[in-house]
């Protein structure tokens, strides 16, 4: 049990942005070793970032635990690029390094930081994504959107540890937001939990959660499902990056660095990467 009146620090840096103020806002705890996944939401649900991650260190182990506003996910791209540079940052080493994070549920991911010119960029290697199904519903989830067509490629279910289902449009972003209140039912049933919408064109993306209400910044876990579609679809080459841009239309414009590796048919892995900021620190007192 957590100690009454126990302090814990946190630094406060944003994800996938040049600058600071721009990007995916994240609240990174390096030491929350005594704090319960009960305790970790709450702060989470406090600090009113779009998530949080907590990480502890026993045996030379790392273990990362990463919430977002209503509960643990058992994977997340920002908060883990966040987490490696603020680990960088805190070490004050300008030599390459590569963290590997245990996640809660067993998953073990590595990400590569640099220092580079005053600034830290992660990459995040999501391992082989996993083409699960192409969704033939393009009307219904066209209406969902607010489109009032998408685009001649096919809608997907993929995952490198949350299964998307990629939305492709052409243009229309800007009218985008979700019309109806059954969307996690319509998700669920075709076998995904969220979806995103990505312009095949100027390669930008937006993203809600599934009631609609929340709109992300900059979605890490969703830019390594878009690598895999965009290879396996030809919009891109093998070993080629690109850059997925997001969060224009909230204001915190951000650019996510997809590489999808392997061939059209055989995509052998995703990494994701993106510069982060630093913003602030400060602690909590855990609840």
């Amino acid at each position: 049990m957590t100690p009454l009146n126990q302090t814990f620090n946190f630094t406060h840096c944003d994800v996938f942005a040049t600058k600071p103020y721009a990007g995916n806002s994240l609240a990174v705890f390096t030491d929350s070793d005594g704090m319960s996944g009960e305790q970790m939401l709450t702060v989470t649900q406090e600090l009113r970032h779009f998530e949080s991650i907590f990480l502890s260190e026993s045996t030379g182990q790392i273990t990362a635990r990463v919430f977002d506003l209503f509960e643990e996910l058992p994977f997340a791209g920002h908060p883990l690029i966040g987490a490696a540079c603020t680990l960088h940052r805190q070490a004050g080493s300008k030599i390459k390094r590569v963290w590997t994070l245990n996640l809660h549920g067993g998953r073990r991911v590595e990400i590569t930081t640099e220092y580079r010119k005053g600034r830290y960029l992660g990459t995040l290697d999501q391992g082989r994504p996993e083409m699960l199904s192409v969704v033939d519903a393009k009307a219904d989830f066209a209406h969902a959107f607010n489109q009032d067509a998408l685009a001649s490629l096919p809608m997907e279910v993929i995952s490198t540890g949350l299964k998307y289902l990629v939305v492709p449009v052409d243009g229309g972003l800007a009218e985008a937001r979700i019309t109806v209140p059954d969307l996690e039912d319509r998700l669920k049933s075709i076998g995904a939990e969220f979806a995103y919408l990505f312009d095949i064109n100027s390669f930008e993306g937006r993203h809600w959660n599934n009631d609609g209400i929340m709109e992300d910044v900059a979605t890490g876990s969703a830019a390594g499902v878009v690598g895999a579609y965009a290879l396996k679809h030809g919009l891109v080459k093998p070993g080629e990056a690109f850059v997925l841009k997001q969060g224009h239309f909230m204001g915190r414009p951000s650019e996510i660095i997809v590489t999808p590796f392997g061939a059209q048919d055989d995509i052998e892995r995703v990494t994701v990467a993106g510069e982060v900021a630093f913003v602030g620190k400060g602690e909590v007192i855990a609840p």
